[in-house]
């Protein structure tokens, strides 16, 4: 039971931002997630390893996919409804530079996959992140999977 357009398959949204970044963000992230390194919380620590100031753990530009990500998701084209629901399945990120304070982060995604998994849809994109000098930040991946709740229930 097909739910989402596969048509959407190459296609792209953005860039959008920009994201500012502050060193309370990185803070916030780093605690939100259990991750009190010194180098994301200390400026002097970052400072005698070598960086101008504190810098993102590495998972940080998924801040981005939540800001950012609602496409395609609310593109009435791409066929989401209240039903299915959807929820994350698999993500990973590429840092490809730390990120500072007072980065300004820009984001385009596009769909890559769009697939049956068993009696669900799963979709599939790439999140690339750039700085506003278009300088490549980071990567993201995301996989997001439809519940079929009502092809579900009727199975049963």
């Amino acid at each position: 039971m097909a739910v989402f357009n596969r048509d959407f398959i190459g296609r792209r949204f953005g860039p959008v931002g920009p994201y500012e970044v502050s060193r309370e963000k990185i803070r916030d992230y780093a605690l939100a997630t259990g991750d009190p390194h010194p180098l994301y919380l200390d400026r002097a620590a970052a400072e005698a390893a070598g960086y101008p100031d504190v810098i993102a753990p590495p998972s940080f530009p998924v801040m981005l996919f939540f800001r950012f990500g609602g496409w395609p998701l609310y593109d009435p084209e791409f066929g989401k409804k209240h039903q299915p629901i959807c929820v994350h399945r698999a993500q990973s990120v590429r840092t490809l530079r730390p990120i500072h304070p007072g980065d300004l982060l820009l984001m385009t995604t596009e769909v890559t996959d769009i697939r049956e998994v068993g009696p669900h849809d799963q979709f599939d994109m790439t999140h690339t992140i750039v700085d506003t000098d278009a300088n490549d930040v980071a990567v993201v991946t995301n996989s997001i999977i439809s519940r079929h709740i009502t092809a579900l229930a009727e199975a049963v």
